[in-house]
């Protein structure tokens, strides 16, 4: 039997009894489309417009999916590259063994990098990582060394120390140290920056980055603030992690325990550079899962808890910024590798950080309803107008109910229904002011009041909801401007 196939070299072969023969040498005919080594596609991670978490906020709010990596984190970038370099300096070759420490995230990309280049891995890793991150390790073919997660550092029971021991006892076997390696840094100072910078057209003005090593955030940051020394880089840590601690002069030696994998630290390492750091914000445990979970429910961004935290931060951040600011939060951690905790509504509960999510009624705003309707001036009656004049306004604008405001408070309301039954009882009444016969004023709400809280304010025998906007004005909604939202939305 007679079978021709192209081989991998891009090579014509003719397989005959067992026996491969080279037919034709010919160029592979997909070479300009085909991916050869799956770490070519690193980087470039998408930047996406957030419109659901943001919509109450004035800057514009974007986050970088760093997990859409081929290792479903940024460490895919780092670890591909240390590999590289280590090979070009002749430090390893296919066959050895590469040790490193990880909270699994970093492990899984060295792996991937590690085993698709010939190498054998050896990792070890704090007993609480997550259950996914031990499961994805093990069909990778790693070896792992669970050390005890309440270890500080110098501990010889600790992650480095277990790692740098095994290093100098195992023969044929190289400490990739990828939280040291001056590659990590130099990937995100010469890939990652300048991607932010070309991403958003040099209108960044913020970028919200979790920090564990610090790698890339200093990355980040020297090549950012090399071209343009206003963009802010804000580093985002678990609370508990000594970071934020040291930025503002302390020694940093007063951590504590977090829940958060993938982010924060014990001691700062030698990427520590406060100098292209603006600040550095915590964010609580409960925080950061929440809104990891949201982003998932609003943006459809399946990310974990670092990026969970970077949001949190950069939402909050935010309040504080104006119309012209571009906040980027990086996502830098994969939502598949949390489903046993943040994802699990029970793990959740069960720590004490559970928070129910908002519904898709909670999801309408008085602003977005406004936002339906043409904006007009409110129409509105005054104390001392009459009768007549206020039923002539209802009329030229059609109407049917309007509040009554002095001095820029709504002080009651009158609609047709009442000046109807106050006709049937005095016909004369038409000559004297409104002030002597309105109702009560309309409920007044922000623009971020949901439409579940205008629905419950509209069933209380109001007819109305005056929306108070922030430069003064006052608008009003309906009952028919909720109907109208709910079958368009």
């Amino acid at each position: 039997m007679i079978v021709k196939t192209m081989g991998g070299d891009g090579h014509l072969y003719q397989k005959m009894n067992n026996y491969c023969l080279l037919l034709i040498k010919t160029p592979f005919p997909y070479r300009n489309t085909m991916i050869y080594d799956i770490f070519d596609i690193a980087g470039n991670t998408p930047l996406v417009l957030m419109k659901q978490l943001s919509r109450q906020k004035r800057p514009r709010f974007m986050a970088k999916l760093e997990y859409m990596n081929p290792c479903f984190s940024h460490y895919c970038r780092v670890a591909a590259a240390i590999i590289r370099d280590a090979e070009d300096r002749g430090l390893i070759h296919p066959g050895m063994t590469l040790v490193d420490w990880t909270f699994g995230t970093s492990g899984i990309a060295l792996a991937m990098a590690g085993v698709s280049r010939g190498y054998k891995l050896l990792l070890v890793a704090p007993d609480s990582i997550c259950m996914e991150k031990q499961e994805v390790l093990r069909a990778l073919g790693a070896e792992m060394v669970f050390t005890s997660s309440d270890a500080l550092p110098g501990d010889p029971r600790g992650c480095v120390a277990v790692a740098e021991n095994l290093v100098r006892t195992l023969p044929h076997a190289w400490f990739a140290n990828m939280y040291e390696n001056p590659v990590s840094r130099q990937v995100h100072e010469s890939g990652t920056g300048p991607e932010i910078y070309k991403q958003t057209e040099g209108l960044v003005t913020h970028v919200f980055v979790p920090m564990a090593s610090g790698a890339m955030v200093s990355g980040i940051g020297r090549y950012l603030k090399s071209v343009n020394p206003m963009i802010r880089i804000i580093g985002v840590e678990p609370a508990g992690s000594v970071y934020q601690e040291l930025h503002g002069g302390k020694s940093g030696g007063s951590p504590s325990a977090f829940r958060l994998e993938d982010i924060g630290a014990l001691s700062a390492t030698s990427f520590w550079d406060p100098s292209v750091i603006d600040q550095i914000v915590q964010v609580s445990d409960a925080d950061a899962f929440n809104c990891g979970r949201e982003l998932l429910r609003s943006e459809a961004v399946f990310a974990g808890g670092a990026s969970g935290a970077a949001m949190a931060a950069a939402l909050r951040e935010g309040e504080a910024y104006g119309e012209e600011a571009v906040v980027v939060a990086m996502m830098t951690d994969f939502g598949a590798y949390d489903l046993s905790r943040m994802y699990n509504d029970e793990w959740m509960r069960r720590n004490g950080f559970y928070r129910k999510s908002k519904t898709a009624l909670d999801q309408i705003t008085a602003d977005d309803i406004l936002q339906r309707k043409a904006r007009k001036d409110l129409i509105f009656a005054v104390p001392e107008q009459t009768l007549s004049d206020v039923f002539e306004m209802m009329k030229q604008n059609d109407v049917s109910q309007m509040p009554i405001v002095s001095f820029g408070s709504p002080i009651g309301s009158i609609s047709e229904n009442q000046i109807l039954s106050i006709l049937i009882e005095n016909d004369t009444a038409m000559n004297a002011e409104v002030v002597a016969f309105m109702e009560k004023p309309f409920p007044v709400c922000q623009p971020e009041a949901t439409i579940s809280e205008l629905s419950e304010k509209l069933q209380r025998n109001a007819t109305g909801v005056l929306i108070s906007l922030s430069d003064g004005r006052l608008q009003l909604i309906t009952k028919s401007d909720l109907i109208d939202a709910l079958t368009h939305k």
